[in-house]
């Protein structure tokens, strides 16, 4: 079927209390890997590229990819831009088939990611396009965007409320206490505020970072309100992992067949463990009836 919108997707997660896997689509085998899981588990999901896995594959194949992928599916799958910052790119991603798209705004001044956000949806709204925003820094590291922990900082609940008043934007990321990148701890994340926040404002709500949050505590953020939620290192760590295994017991293997096949086969597994967590699997037929 043809790429779908997020904010439709989400929407349905919303009123039925499950969340959708936002999963980063860093090569081939990767968007095989989330498109095969999505039919195993029957569900939705959500391919989404960051502006570095654009830059090392190209904008045309990571397109060209996930749409094949999607054509190929009977499950809903959207395209979405994940830490979009520079607008030029945003434009691009949009002309290209982007069915989502999101401006990460959130080392700006309150006003000025409001004004910004206000541009793109005027640019996303006439033609379908789904727009998330970012309230809050979430530390770690992502490709080539980095925030330190000094940096980092919770999203406040009132100034959630304001951006949201003021752009009416589809869906937004909130920092909470995740992070980018492996965790060295056990990450504690505010319910509290995700609570309070979801209280105020009236659009689905983001987690990123969440590889490594416990699934207790994925749970638990679902049930208050967190309906896309975005996984990268869980992914990246099982394909990495198993190919360092493969190339282990057999370092004289020249195939990359046979060391990017079961690499494959090993972020399937994990994407589909996600998306149980998530509770969306089975879900895929009744969102096609709506």
């Amino acid at each position: 079927m043809a790429l779908v919108p997020v904010t439709e997707l989400l929407l349905h997660a919303e009123r039925e209390g499950y969340a959708i896997g936002a999963f980063n689509a860093n090569n081939m085998e990767i968007i095989q890997a989330i498109a095969e899981a999505a039919e195993k588990e029957n569900s939705p999901v959500i391919m989404q590229a960051s502006q570095g896995a654009i830059n090392y594959a190209g904008l045309e194949f990571i397109t060209g990819m996930v749409k094949i992928a999607a054509e190929a599916t009977r499950v809903p799958i959207a395209l979405h831009l994940d830490h979009g910052t520079d607008f030029g790119q945003i434009i691009k991603c949009i002309r290209s088939g982007f069915s989502s798209i999101m401006y990460d705004g959130s080392k700006l001044p309150l006003e000025q990611n409001i004004a910004i956000t206000n541009k793109i949806l005027e640019i996303c709204r006439p033609i379908g396009v789904s727009v998330e925003a970012e309230l809050g820094k979430i530390g770690g590291t992502e490709d080539d965007i980095h925030v330190s922990q000094k940096e980092a900082m919770y999203t406040d609940p009132e100034e959630a409320r304001i951006f949201v008043e003021k752009t009416g934007v589809d869906s937004l990321a909130i920092a909470i206490g995740t992070a980018h990148g492996q965790y060295k701890g056990d990450p504690k994340l505010d319910f509290v505020r995700l609570k309070e926040i979801k209280e105020l404002v009236k659009v689905p709500i983001v987690l990123h970072g969440s590889s490594g949050v416990s699934d207790e505590s994925i749970r638990k953020a679902i049930s208050l309100g967190v309906c896309k939620i975005n996984i990268d290192t869980n992914i990246r760590e099982a394909f990495v992992g198993e190919m360092r295994r493969r190339m282990a017991e057999k370092p004289g293997e020249i195939d990359p067949r046979k060391l990017l096949g079961p690499a494959k086969d090993a972020a399937v597994t994990i994407i589909r463990e996600k998306i149980k967590i998530f509770g969306s699997s089975g879900k895929a037929e009744k969102y096609s009836l709506d």
